[in-house]
Parts: C-alpha cells; structure tokens; sequence
C-alpha cells in the first residue's frame, strides 16, 4: 500500500465533478462515473485515453506516492499531516489551462505560482521521514537513464525526479495520445473543461491519497484544512 500528498479540489468543487465525470471515476468515493458523450469523441475513446488518469485520480502529485518507513504508521502520518496543515495559509492558483505535457494533457497553473512551489517543497521535506526508500524496482520504473543530473539527485534523496526545482503542477487529463489524434483531444478538452477554468482555484487543503491494494487505483483518504481552526471559522 501507498500514500500520496495532493491538492484535488473539495468534493462539491465543479472542477472535482467535471473532471469525474471526464475520467469516469470519483476520486472522493472511488465510485464510477458514466463515461459522457462527447460530439468528436467515441464513448470508447474516452475510455482508453482516461485509462491512466482514472486510476491515479484527479489530483496534483504534491509529494510523490511512498511506502510507510518502519517504525512509522498510517495513524501518526494522519496526525502529522493534521498538525502540519494547521500552520500553512491558504491562497488561491491562478486560473488553469489545458497544456500538451509531451504526449499527454493536463491542467497547469496559467502562471507560475510561488506559494505552490513553496507548499510542494515543504510537503515533500517534511514528511520525508514518513517513505519508505525506493526498491531497485521502483527506481528503474523511474527511468533513471532518461533524466537530468539534478532530477537523478531528486530521485535519491527525495525518492521523487520530479520536486524542489524540478516541481510542475499538473493535473493529468489524459494518458499518451497519438500525433493524429492531439489537436482533436485539445479541441474536446477546451471544450469540456472551459466552463470550469475561469476562476483561480482555492488551495486551503491537502489531501491524503491511498492506494488500493497493491497497483490498485488511488483516492482521497483524508483533506487535511490549510490555516488554524479560529482563523478558518473568520473566513
């Protein structure tokens, strides 16, 4: 079993309904979601393109998944995490936007966002006592070969390529699509997601995601609320 640190929108957010909807799956209950009908998009496409996403849910990876170290446990992360989470602000992401991440789609902050960045590298350094170290099969499905010198240092010292400078917000929409395929998929996913996308987002909790069993899908385990309680009843 797995953990994860996140940011999803709040269960009632319309970006967390419409995202379930476009995945098929809600990453609160885990329930699925009715594939919809998009005009320029077979029910089938849909299904094998959010094949991937699906699983992972719709998030932001703000701390990568890890297994628990030993002695730790899943009661004292939850605790942490509470503890934690109680001495961040809350702020707001700048509006997201539909981008081309290689191969694939997701949702990324139309402007870089300091306090994002910060959020991320604190997650990851503090509860880096919490992850277990990486097995040798799980640093080769990281393709070590393929990344940068300061990513392959990520990678060891953090169990993640992809943090402190090498961080990127994204909110994964899509698996690998084909050359043919990509500008009718950006065309459907502007479409799709519009409607949701003119707003900045609220960040004012993180949440803790698990994995089902062992390669199993993930979901919200808990939302940990940004900011101390009093401050949070003011708002």
């Amino acid at each position: 079993m797995r953990y994860a640190i996140c940011f999803t929108p709040t269960p009632s957010d319309p970006l967390t309904l419409v995202a379930a909807n476009w995945l098929g799956r809600n990453v609160y209950s885990g329930e699925i979601v009715e594939p919809p009908r998009i005009r320029g998009l077979g029910i089938h496409e849909v299904a094998f393109h959010t094949a991937l996403p699906r699983r992972y849910g719709f998030h932001a990876v703000l701390k990568a998944p890890f297994r628990l170290a030993d002695p730790t446990s899943e009661p004292a992360l939850l605790r942490d995490l509470m503890r934690y989470a109680g001495t961040l602000t809350p702020f707001e992401l700048p509006p997201l936007e539909i981008a081309k991440l290689g191969n694939v789609f997701g949702l990324v902050p139309s402007y870089p966002s300091t306090a994002l960045n910060y959020l991320a590298a604190a997650l990851v350094q503090e509860f880096d006592r919490f992850r277990a170290p990486l097995s040798e099969a799980e640093i080769d499905c990281s393709d070590p070969d393929g990344l940068s010198a300061p990513q392959f240092t990520n990678l060891h010292r953090w169990g993640c390529a992809h943090v402190m400078d090498e961080f990127r917000f994204q909110m994964l929409l899509t698996g690998p699509v084909g050359p043919a395929d990509m500008s009718r998929m950006e065309q459907v996913l502007h479409d799709f997601f519009g409607p949701v996308l003119a707003e900045p987002v609220a960040v004012t909790n993180v949440a803790l995601m698990m994995e089902e069993g062992s390669g199993g899908p993930f979901r919200v385990h808990s939302l940990h609320p940004m900011g101390k309680v009093s401050a949070r009843k003011i708002a």
